[in-house]
């Protein structure tokens, strides 16, 4: 019972497949390019768009560009999950919490998890993330520059 994170866990669809659209730049993340990935993401016929952008303070939802992007998506049978933000824990610090989206905060725990990354060359690479970083690695592919994509 103390071990709070023996045993495994595993997730996730092996078929599934990863659309990427960029909308944050050196100078910040712009209202259009996300409103953009939002139209793009739904064209495409994505099912899950998984969002981590936010405000510092929460905005009401018809001046919230995710909340208008992902109420769009909403319509168009696709959820959204995206971040609670970085500002809390204090009252009302909450970002993308309106009722349409399915917001997700982290945490931390004792647990490693570690699974097998298939590309579409047929490269397999193995990725963990653990609670001592809160970031994913790609182990064992020494060209990934992960700073420029080289």
């Amino acid at each position: 019972m103390d071990g709070l994170g023996s045993g495994s866990a595993r997730g996730g669809v092996p078929s599934a497949r990863i659309a990427v659209y960029k909308v944050c730049w050196t100078d910040g993340c712009y209202d259009a390019d996300i409103l953009a990935a939002f139209d793009d993401a739904i064209a495409d016929g994505v099912d899950i768009i998984s969002l981590s952008v936010g405000s510092e303070t929460p905005d009401a939802f018809f001046d919230d560009t995710t909340a208008i992007g992902a109420y769009h998506a909403m319509k168009n049978g696709v959820l959204t999950s995206a971040s609670a933000g970085n500002e809390g824990p204090s009252a009302g610090t909450v970002n993308n919490a309106a009722p349409w989206i399915l917001t997700v905060a982290a945490s931390t725990t004792d647990r490693k998890y570690v699974t097998q990354v298939r590309f579409g060359n047929g490269e397999t690479f193995e990725v963990s993330k653990s609670k001592n970083n809160g970031l994913l690695f790609l182990c064992g592919y020494e060209k990934m520059d992960v700073n420029n994509g080289a």
